[in-house]
């Protein structure tokens, strides 16, 4: 099944621009263009773990995959600001076994996003749930749930998220309620090796209670 890429992300397919966007700066400057706008390299900086001379560099590597660009400029004029093309971005490993190249700088991206987000539950955790109200802290935490499906049936089911998550996703700002906020919505999508049962599993609920 094709994606339709509800969610309006750019869509990555060439292998170098793969192996670009797999380093811990750029994917955080990326990040942090996503979540709070256009900024210079010097705003950046000190979010991102490099020098502004150094992030301005990494910055340029992305504008030349078509990852960031030019913002409007802002009250400096003198400093260039940048902005993220799209709301997000996706890849995914070439659907040809011979395409080698593609097939190894998708898992590399893979790999560094891995690595990026590993601790950002343990981090909500200890540093946002004990601030958050009972009305959030009760929809927040984790699910665990195993499927046993086809290739083509996992693809749908990726679809459905994605037609859920659409609305809320690409809607315009002055459309959101007046006590929405930020929900980051982490889904890992990890098919089991040859060697695992096929057999029923159980379910994890929202506080990550086995079942």
């Amino acid at each position: 099944m094709e994606s339709n890429n509800r969610l309006g992300d750019i869509e990555i397919t060439d292998p170098q621009a793969m192996r670009a966007l797999a380093h811990p700066v750029r994917l955080a400057i990326l990040d942090r263009l996503r979540r709070h706008g256009p900024a210079t390299a010097t705003e950046l900086s000190p979010h991102v773990g490099a020098t502004p001379t150094v992030t301005s560099w990494h910055l340029r590597h992305l504008a030349g995959f078509g990852l960031v660009r030019d913002s409007e400029p802002g009250p400096d004029r003198r400093q260039r600001r940048w902005e993220a093309v799209a709301r997000g971005f996706r890849f995914e490993s070439p659907k040809d076994p011979a395409d080698e190249e593609g097939r190894s700088a998708a898992r590399v991206l893979t790999q560094q996003m891995f690595l990026r987000h590993a601790e950002v539950p343990g981090r909500w955790a200890a540093e946002v749930e004990p601030e958050l109200g009972p009305e959030w802290s009760r929809l927040a935490g984790l699910a665990d749930t195993r499927l046993v499906v086809s290739a083509e049936e996992l693809a749908a089911v990726e679809d459905a998220i994605e037609r859920v998550l659409a609305p809320y996703v690409t809607r315009d700002p002055d459309e959101r309620p007046a006590d929405a906020r930020g929900v980051r919505l982490m889904r890992y999508v990890l098919p089991e090796g040859d060697e695992e049962p096929a057999g029923r599993d159980g379910k994890a609920g929202p506080r990550g209670e086995a079942r």
